[in-house]
């Protein structure tokens, strides 16, 4: 008798190790990602009823992320960029609407040459939330105002305040070499 409680405490001991481990494993993995993700962290948990959910929606742009070709700009490309923010940024003094239409446009520019797909933005901004989450904010922000923009519900103060977002994002993805890779 006394041998089966000795396997009876030993099994337990094993699975509460076993739970421990596991739970240790998952508040590893969930800081990971809210350290990964930052903002779109918070932001994915308010929206999903579950976290187990929400960390499987990261897990998954992670996964989506590492089969992307996402390559540095030659330095020439990024001094082209570059030299075409300034002129849009110019351009903004006396065009905002369409300033902005032009800086959402070169962002996007950017992002296909450095191998991201641009067909849809919602699937840029998930794309985008793997290596960008920082900035990922300000470029819905700004993506939000150039809509309100293209239907003249934008004052020329909501414009600056894009062209501040999209520069955000544009700065980011310019400089950026191969980090998250």
């Amino acid at each position: 008798m006394s041998t089966f409680i000795w396997v009876v405490v030993v099994v337990v001991a094993v699975v509460a190790l076993a739970a421990v481990g596991y739970v240790v494993l998952q508040q590893q993995r969930r800081s990971r990602l809210r350290a990964r993700f930052g903002p779109e962290y918070e932001r994915l948990m308010a929206e999903h009823d579950s976290k187990r959910d929400a960390e499987q929606e990261l897990l998954a742009r992670e996964q989506r992320h590492s089969e992307l070709d996402i390559r540095p700009l030659p330095e020439e490309s990024r001094d082209s960029y570059a030299t075409r923010w300034t002129e849009v940024q110019e351009r903004f003094v006396d065009a905002p609407g369409f300033s902005v239409t032009e800086a959402d446009q070169l962002v996007t520019a950017v992002m296909a040459e450095r191998g991201y797909p641009t067909d849809d933005f919602e699937q840029r901004l998930s794309d985008l939330s793997v290596g960008h989450a920082a900035t990922l904010d300000h470029y819905r922000t700004a993506h939000e105002i150039s809509g309100r923009a293209a239907r003249k519900e934008a004052s020329t103060e909501d414009l600056r305040q894009a062209m501040v977002h999209y520069r955000a994002l544009f700065e980011e993805l310019l400089q950026e070499t191969t980090r998250g890779r």
